[in-house]
């Protein structure tokens, strides 16, 4: 090999790498979070674990992502460790499939018309062709990340043609041929693709790799089957590099992979050399090549998933005594924002539903706090003041830690559709971190009330009584709406909203009148102002919500021209709704 060949096959393994890159993280993008939280769904039934975790692999080519996602899970609290194992063993059986797509590289140009048709050197033009197409004219989400699978593919597959084509000449070397040879030794094998797989962290890449070799015809059974064998001990590393700094839940995840490829390789070798010992087999030395390979490959993973399947406690078992209980474990301990795992950056769309879920509680816990801080004006108590700033703190710890993490994401690869989801979720974190921020102002005109022993007169307690009640409604409507996303509920806020703005109005301007006639004070005159205040700010916010919520149905509604822009049909149902809300919150 010159140079020149030297360089083709360099080219050649970038172009494949690339490529696989790009599929992968179409496919993950395309499944938009669904499989996730297929995987999230799950049972504890053994099998169904293998089926799913074959499923979610084979969907996006990637078992090291698979896995990834599993230890992400278990250090969250999403998944049981127990869980886990089923998932890894029927990960490692969809990684398959991407070798047996690239064993199509290994067709013969003098094969007949029907396969040659299913060469990658006969179709990868046109799925180049048709993915640049999509790409750059696709207006949807949808039609761009297509678009990108099928670049990727093509990509993919030019990349191992190229690589065959550079090491073709090397058949005709023997000094090549005689390394080749070294790896029939069983355990210079499997460490020549554990090295491999653990270097470029992809099992299915590094057994392409191999496919791409064999069209020297230097392969035999005997020397692919250990580094085969060798390639999946090796992908295990990307999961150890996982669980760094994870649970030790998440850390057992990691270690029952390990395993299960270890004992998996180490009782298929002594299975099949002393198969071959007391048979010996025909097969051994004949060449081996793609289709081959994946056949040999396909075998193993299958074999080690219905042999270890059975002991699947065992391997349980096997990770507790490597990676014991600690005392902490055995204690209860706040895992709340453990769901907002870094691991999970790499699939945006199931990221986003985390943060959603989490912005859900965060949500319910500002309202709550705010309708506890209205009955505390009416009753003010230490005990009751103190309940309400103890939420407002714990609101504060959830906005920063949510609003971190969803920076983070914003700048990962998103998806237009989830880069719209992130932005609105930034808004609704900034809005119920405000509604509690406000219910702690009016806990602070409670301390007031209860200090100074201070009194609403009859009229103005009968005003904010109708007043509260009208929070407490548009507060109720705004956090189901977002916890159910239900948008119905949602186009009810803003109606209330306008009702609310003036009945603030007619309250403050009763309250100047009381003022006037000197049936108010002037200390207790500007608590009342300050609660209306407070009280119609968070109302506000409340209708921020529910419009960036409407957003994402319908790109077109602005946040401040909501009334402006729905139709004939819409402006009629507004103001049915508004004077509904008029004439039950009536002063």
């Amino acid at each position: 090999m010159d140079i020149f060949g030297i360089l083709e096959l360099i080219g050649g393994l970038a172009l494949f790498l690339y490529g696989m890159n790009v599929m992968g993280g179409g496919l993950e993008k395309m499944s938009g979070g669904r499989l996730e939280r297929i995987l999230k769904g799950l049972t504890s039934n053994p099998i169904k674990a293998v089926l799913l975790g074959a499923g979610v692999t084979a969907v996006i080519q990637s078992s090291s992502a698979t896995t990834v996602m599993v230890v992400g899970f278990v250090n969250s609290g999403i998944m049981k460790f127990s869980q886990a194992i089923g998932i890894i063993m029927g990960a490692n059986v969809g990684t398959t499939i991407t070798s047996w797509l690239l064993s199509l590289t290994g067709i013969s140009d003098s094969s007949g018309i029907l396969l040659r048709l299913l060469k990658p050197s006969s179709f990868s033009p046109l799925l180049a062709f048709l993915g640049v197409l999509f790409y750059l004219s696709g207006k949807s989400d949808k039609k761009r990340i297509t678009g990108e699978i099928l670049l990727g593919f093509a990509v993919l597959m030019t990349g191992m043609e190229a690589m065959s084509g550079a090491v073709k000449p090397l058949a005709d070397v023997p000094e090549f041929t005689n390394i080749l040879l070294m790896f029939r030794n069983p355990i210079l094998g499997v460490l020549a693709g554990m090295i491999l797989t653990a270097v470029i962290q992809s099992s299915s890449a590094s057994v392409g790799i191999l496919q791409a070799l064999s069209v020297t015809g230097a392969f035999t059974v005997g020397s692919v089957v250990p580094i085969i064998l060798g390639q999946n001990i090796g992908t295990c590393v990307t999961a150890i590099i996982s669980a760094i700094g994870a649970n030790r839940d998440a850390k057992r995840t990691a270690a029952v992979h390990l395993y299960f490829n270890l004992i998996g390789t180490i009782l298929f070798l002594i299975l099949f050399y002393l198969g071959n010992a007391i048979l010996h087999y025909s097969f051994i030395d004949n060449i081996v090549g793609a289709g081959g390979i994946a056949l040999i490959h396909s075998i193993f993973n299958i074999f080690t998933t219905v042999l270890l399947l059975p002991f699947v406690h065992s391997l349980e078992r096997l990770a507790y005594l490597t990676i014991p209980l600690a005392s902490e474990e055995k204690e209860n301990r706040d895992e709340t924002f453990a769901v907002l795992d870094e691991r999970f950056l790499n699939t945006p769309a199931f990221a986003v539903a985390q943060c959603r879920s989490l912005i859900k509680e965060m949500g319910v816990l500002a309202k709550d706090s705010f309708i506890e801080a209205m009955e505390v004006v009416k009753q003010p108590t230490k005990e009751g003041i103190a309940s309400v700033i103890d939420k407002e703190n714990r609101v504060d710890v959830y906005d920063d830690k949510i609003r971190a993490y969803l920076i983070r994401l914003n700048g990962e690869n998103l998806s237009y559709a989830d880069s719209i989801k992130v932005t609105s979720l930034l808004h609704c974190l900034t809005d119920f971190e405000r509604i509690s921020d406000h219910a702690e102002n009016v806990a602070e005109c409670a301390k007031q009330i209860l200090k100074e022993d201070l009194k609403f007169s009859k009229k103005a307690q009968e005003e904010m009584n109708v007043y509260s009640e009208a929070l407490t409604d548009i507060l109720n409507r705004t956090t189901n709406a977002f916890v159910e996303d239900d948008e119905r509920l949602a186009r009810s806020v803003e109606p209330l909203e306008e009702v609310i703005d003036k009945l603030n109005k007619t309250i403050k301007k009763h309250h100047m009148k009381r003022l006037g006639k000197g049936k108010c004070t002037v200390g207790m005159g500007l608590i009342l102002s300050d609660l209306a205040m407070n009280y119609e700010r968070a109302a506000d916010h409340c209708s921020n919500i529910a419009v960036y919520m409407m957003q994402l149905k319908d790109g077109q509604i602005e946040e401040h021209s909501f009334t402006e822009q729905m139709d004939a049909a819409e402006s009629a149902e507004f103001t049915r709704q508004v004077e509904k809300y008029r004439e039950k919150y009536q002063l």
